[in-house]
């Protein structure tokens, strides 16, 4: 390709509401350009990288049995009826009619889709395994793109699923995904790591995600370094502290004026916040939330954190929000000075209370007293209050103990590049899915769910691959091999060169524009593509042409005999250094 007939404009400074490296290099160097909020035009230098990507995704799902199909971008709305989502989403579905006031859906995922034609299609064991998957178009209409590529509304992803007889099989097609999408990731140059997550909207038993560990990203990640426990902090756990044995005491009230947290608390009775009791209160909707929102009273102890997620999942809740003052009085509490004991309204089907499972562990805590500027001491579960709902709703921190060997975790930041889901039977039971067995009962099929997407991947590569210059692409998904510049006077000798290198499968991007030498450098350096050649009088005259890294600062003339067979050296050992350096993620 000739730059003259490139279409792309290079642009020497970011836009204003570009906040991070790839979003500022992707627009600077020609790759996208924004139409909308969230939405974004893939131009010919990001398309051709798009495919390399999406070609070694092809060959790794091909390479453990997957079929490629491709399912429609708009779906009728029944069949997210029958799974209830129809319901349980709100407004970052796209919803719309059709001309004949059908009810119509623009496509955020597709496990509906593959149930409807998993029950058309599929009748007998025999026809189990079974494995497709297609790279297509989706779109959710957040709330809050950002981050150019990384958060957006319309986006492409590899959308795998498999369908098996039993768990077992479900089992055997998750870990080759798994393995399948590190071998796309090391080929793409990325590092990731897996960690176990939420199944949020998916629904299903397990689901893990595919983490770029990197300051942008919003996913907190909570990692132990000695025995490499791994996991999204909305699902992490800790080794919660054994408190010591003590006989409970009498409670008793006591003034603790503007002690409205647990801080303030904590210092004015001269007491470890270890030995509190916090309360947490917020509003849940819960099914489709057409018998109002539940009020969650959450307890936990005071030096620790509510996790939201963990609490909305034990509630089986769609939506949290922090509930009003208004409402907090509404059920007798009073914030600041709250706690579950003597409330009324235990048991109310609009009222829940959830208590972390290290407070009933947890003898004679500071809990409030429920009247302003008042608190109890000596508060004790199950013999001051009960509930019915006791589980882990911890968040885990930095320097927590792992919950496997006891060593301190960490917190690191992460964007999620993939996840993958053993969905079971969720969808195929209520789309009626099913299959006859050895014994000819039926049983509804098993279903798991695979996504990488591929605009955020590209993003992350770019993220990760990058200098204060430019773009810096590995070599498997660079636009082009070779970037060629033609300085005056070699313009014959550029010309032979890029069609030799041409004939012998190399891709050339040649920068054949009257433009000044630097403007060509800075170019070249900002597109990113791994190897520059330059041809003038200056490189003929040394005996050459001058062949540079894109990720080394040393230059070398190459004779114009060899430069071709040179060239390909350097690919494969550019291929051959990738392999190596993203070993340990295959």
């Amino acid at each position: 390709m000739h730059m003259t007939r490139l279409f792309i404009r290079t642009l020497r400074e970011a836009p204003a509401d570009a906040e991070i490296a790839s979003h500022q290099l992707l627009v600077r160097a020609g790759y996208i350009r924004q139409l909308g909020a969230g939405i974004f035009i893939a131009l010919p230098l990001a398309r051709r990288t798009l495919s390399k990507i999406e070609h070694i995704m092809r060959a790794e799902m091909n390479a453990i049995g997957g079929q490629e199909l491709t399912m429609p971008v708009v779906h009728p709305a029944d069949i997210w009826q029958e799974t209830g989502r129809w319901y349980q989403i709100g407004a970052e579905m796209g919803r719309f009619k059709d001309r004949t006031g059908h009810e119509m859906v623009l496509a955020m995922t597709h496990e509906e889709v593959v149930a409807d034609l998993a029950r058309g299609l599929i009748r007998s064991y025999r026809q189990l395994p079974a494995l497709i998957y297609h790279i297509q178009t989706k779109w959710r209409d957040d709330p809050r793109p950002r981050g150019g590529l990384i958060r957006v509304r319309e986006f492409t992803m590899l959308d795998s699923y498999s369908l098996d007889a039993d768990e077992a099989g479900l089992e055997q097609q998750y870990r080759a995904h798994h393995d399948a999408y590190l071998r796309i990731f090391r080929r793409c140059g990325l590092p990731v790591i897996a960690v176990r997550s939420d199944t949020g909207m998916m629904g299903g038993r397990m689901a893990h995600e595919f983490m770029y560990l990197t300051p942008i990203g919003e996913d907190t990640l909570v990692l132990c370094d000695a025995c490499g426990y791994t996991a999204n902090r909305q699902v992490a756990t800790f080794r919660k502290p054994a408190p010591s044995a003590e006989a409970p005491r009498p409670i008793a009230r006591v003034a603790t004026p503007y002690t409205t947290t647990i801080a303030d608390l904590a210092a004015f009775l001269g007491v470890p916040e270890s030995r509190t009791a916090k309360a947490v209160f917020m509003m849940a909707t819960v099914g489709d939330g057409s018998a109002g929102e539940v009020f969650v009273f959450a307890v936990i102890r005071g030096d620790m954190e509510v996790n939201e997620t963990k609490l909305a999942n034990a509630i089986g809740a769609r939506a949290l929000r922090p509930a009003t003052e208004e409402e907090i009085r509404a059920v007798g509490a009073v914030p600041g000075y709250a706690s579950p004991v003597g409330l009324p309204t235990h048991g109310h089907a609009s009222f829940q209370i959830i208590v972390d499972d290290l407070i009933p562990h947890a003898p004679n805590l500071v809990a409030g007293a429920n009247e302003e500027g008042y608190h109890l001491l000596n508060v004790n579960y199950g013999r001051d209050y009960t509930t019915t709902l006791v589980c882990d709703i911890a968040a885990a921190r930095d320097g927590d103990p792992c919950p496997v060997c006891g060593s301190p975790l960490r917190t690191a930041r992460g964007v999620e590049v993939g996840n993958i889901f053993q969905l079971g039977t969720r969808y195929t039971q209520a789309l009626g899915a099913t299959y006859l067995d050895h014994n000819g009962q039926q049983r509804p099929i098993v279903m798991g769910f695979y996504g990488i997407g591929v605009g955020r991947l590209l993003a992350c590569i770019a993220e990760a691959h990058h200098d204060e210059k430019g773009l810096i692409w590995p070599i498997t998904v660079a636009p082009y091999h070779v970037y060629l510049i033609g300085m005056p006077g070699a313009e014959t000798e550029a010309e032979a060169l890029y069609a030799d290198l041409t004939e012998a499968g190399i891709e050339v991007l040649y920068d054949d524009r009257e433009e000044t030498a630097g403007v060509k450098f800075n170019d070249a350096d900002l597109i990113g593509i791994p190897i520059r050649l330059t041809l003038g009088k200056r490189s003929l005259k040394e005996g050459g042409v001058e062949f540079k890294r894109r990720d080394r600062a040393e230059k070398t003339i190459v004779p114009l005999t060899a430069a071709v067979a040179h060239v390909k050296q350097e690919i494969m050992q550019l291929e051959d250094g990738l392999n190596n350096r993203f070993a340990s993620y295959a």
